[in-house]
């Protein structure tokens, strides 16, 4: 697979779908606040992982991609959950990467100062490539049913 990016994609969504992934962010933001402010903020900070947009974005995905398959006379249904799926799996490996980079944060910001963001950093995007390559090229059983 190889990963690309289309800007003309910013054209088909439609301005309510933005909406939506505004106010369920917001939603996801907020609610991390609350559980910071009740229970703590080391314990709130568990929750700033949490993909904010992911929620909306995959329910829009499959609606995406459902009426381009739609436009072409076709049934999407099938694309759309796998497209929503791709994209949970994406979001799984990256919070795998950001799991890196709190752990690094913890066990080095006392030793390495300022040093140790850019290293929690390439942390995080060394392990959730490493993982996402792994995906790619792993045998069946391991991480797809």
């Amino acid at each position: 697979m190889i990963l690309q990016i289309h800007l003309a994609a910013l054209r088909e969504t439609a301005w309510h779908e933005y909406l939506v992934r505004f106010v369920l962010g917001g939603a996801a933001t907020v609610a991390t606040g609350l559980v910071a402010h009740i229970w703590g903020p080391s314990y709130g900070g568990l929750f700033l992982a949490f993909p904010a947009i992911f929620s909306a974005s995959a329910t829009l995905i499959e609606k995406h991609e459902e009426r381009r398959k739609a436009r072409c006379g076709l049934q999407g249904r099938a694309r759309g959950k796998s497209a929503a799926a791709l994209d949970a799996v994406g979001a799984a490996l990256g919070s795998t990467g950001l799991m890196m980079f709190g752990a690094i944060i913890w066990l080095l910001a006392g030793k390495l100062g300022w040093w140790t963001l850019p290293a929690a950093t390439f942390a995080w995007g060394l392990t959730g490539s490493a993982l996402w390559a792994l995906h790619q090229w792993a045998p069946r059983k391991i991480f797809r049913s």
